[in-house]
């Protein structure tokens, strides 16, 4: 037989559902411009019916319902778009920090300016030139010093810069891989609070959300993967678990996060401080379920700020060479200075001075091996300069071919002409060709990079504007459920008052007799 109380209770479960309803909705409309937070619902159901199933259950025509109940509170989140934007994330950390770089190191070259190595060259082959008309003229000769020493201090200027910033951005790798730490154990820890609070039946939606951005920030680093483990007890069956956070290689990919354990990565052959000491060779993941893991440029899917800034910095290839951007372009500055010292004092070594001076060479440093032969294997685009003993005397400046004769200008017109000169050593092209070709090659990275950094952009933009209409919170929506919420809760209370009458009357107005 039914209860006579039994529509109260019914209700009574409705005004606590909706209540609860208009409980999330507040909390939905109160982080409407929390950063990373999902919007939530309540997952209502209805309460199983009267009466129930089995051998002593009155027999009635159906059920009769009992109400509702809130089953749940869950966070809306699309996985398969999770994914999606950790991916494009993980781009677009790669091409930003490459693209960065790049831009970096066209402010330091500057070409085509009215400062670079292409205008100082341009002024010092000119003022040969001018020598050569005028080889008795000792200004004429001071400018050639002058324009020769601002040869050098371009080369000088350009290495001094491009180091440093090389030496910034290994720097910013050692910060890298400590934001890398911090994060694992962020996301450890979240994995332990989660794994407390589901097998006690609760939802810890706000848990999941800060986990979330963690794993959002991650995957700017590094190519992640992540699955889920349930916490068993009483976890609901929608309840996600704590995630396994691994790092995608060429092979085998590296666990970091399993449970509340989280592993350690480091810079191989770091400082103190972290900060790789010369050319990456690889990280290293110690403790945790990584136990020991290795990481490298070579086996690092091609994606990421942390592969982005160690190919910028430079790295050992698996041919043991050392390869990179800012590498590859001191290299390539370290050899046209070489180069360009060795063919110009070969001239100039062979020619006389005003002085009678003979056997000068106009660049230095360099070194004399046993046979006396010149060594350039010292010099770098760093520390070239011109020979003190020319900057002190100009008339040192070979422009003759024979000593004592004046007008003699035949060594100043082949100096001149040397900027024509293939030079064996540069791929058989002149300096200033080499060079051009050197600035057009980062022009077209650079355009590369900026154009696929724009294209990635885009890309996660409308991924996360895809996320923000599943997840994040609208107002008016919001504002829709409130009054529906609140008119199912007014409805529920009528109809507790309701039955409240219905009983009044069986109550004080049944079985009185004879009134």
């Amino acid at each position: 037989m039914r209860s006579t109380f039994m529509g109260l209770e019914t209700n009574k479960r409705g005004l606590y559902t909706q209540q609860s309803g208009l409980y999330t909705t507040g909390h939905n409309i109160s982080n409407a411009n929390t950063l990373g937070y999902s919007r939530q619902r309540v997952n209502i159901q209805a309460t199983s019916g009267f009466p129930g199933i089995g051998l002593n259950s009155p027999t009635m025509p159906g059920f009769l319902g009992t109400g509702v109940e809130a089953g749940s509170i869950q966070r809306i989140r699309d996985s398969f778009v999770d994914q999606q934007f950790r991916q494009e994330s993980n781009k677009l950390g790669y091409w930003e920090s490459k693209s960065k770089a790049i831009s970096q190191m066209e402010d330091v070259l500057a070409e085509p300016s009215a400062y670079g190595l292409q205008k100082s060259l341009s002024e010092f082959w000119s003022s040969l030139q001018t020598l050569a008309a005028n080889p008795e003229n000792g200004g004429a000769r001071a400018v050639v010093v002058q324009n020769g020493e601002a040869v050098a201090d371009s080369f000088n200027y350009m290495h001094k810069s491009l180091t440093e910033i090389q030496t910034n951005l290994g720097k910013e790798i050692g910060v890298s891989t400590k934001a890398i730490n911090s994060i694992l154990d962020q996301i450890a820890d979240l994995n332990r609070q989660i794994s407390e609070v589901e097998p006690n039946g609760y939802m810890p939606n706000d848990l999941y959300d800060a986990r979330d951005m963690l794993l959002d920030e991650l995957s700017m680093y590094v190519p992640i993967e992540t699955t889920y483990e349930k916490s068993g007890g009483r976890a609901l069956a929608i309840a996600e678990g704590t995630v396994t956070v691994k790092i995608k290689t060429d092979g085998n990919p590296i666990t970091v996060v399993s449970g509340s354990s989280a592993s350690k990565i480091s810079v191989d052959g770091a400082d103190a401080e972290g900060n790789p000491t010369g050319p990456m060779t690889g990280f290293t993941f110690t403790g945790g379920p990584a136990e020991v893991g290795s990481l490298n440029v070579n086996n690092m899917q091609l994606s990421g700020k942390l592969k982005s800034l160690t190919e910028s910095f430079g790295y050992v290839d698996g041919t043991n060479n050392e390869k990179g951007l800012y590498p590859d372009m001191l290299a390539d500055l370290n050899k046209m200075a070489q180069e360009f010292a060795k063919a110009f004092n070969a001239i100039h070594y062979a020619g006389h001075g005003l002085d009678g001076s003979k056997e000068l060479n106009f660049f230095e440093p360099y070194t004399l091996d046993a046979s006396g032969n010149i060594d350039y294997s010292t010099m770098t685009a760093g520390n070239i300069k011109v020979n003190a003993d020319i900057v002190d005397d100009p008339r040192k400046l070979a422009a003759s071919d024979s000593a004592g004769e004046v007008g003699n200008s035949i060594q100043a017109k082949k100096l001149a002409d040397m900027q024509f000169d293939k030079l064996p050593g540069l791929e058989n092209t002149s300096i200033q060709t080499f060079y051009s070709g050197v600035i057009g090659k980062l022009g077209v990275e650079g355009q590369q990079a900026e154009r696929l950094t724009l294209n990635t952009a885009t890309l996660l933009g409308a991924v996360s504007n895809r996320r923000d209409s599943i997840s994040s919170v609208s107002l008016d929506e919001e504002m829709t459920d409130m009054i529906r919420f609140q008119q199912a809760y007014n409805a529920s209370a009528r109809m507790i008052t309701v039955v409240d009458e219905t009983l009044d009357k069986i109550i004080n107005g049944m079985g009185v007799v004879g009134r």
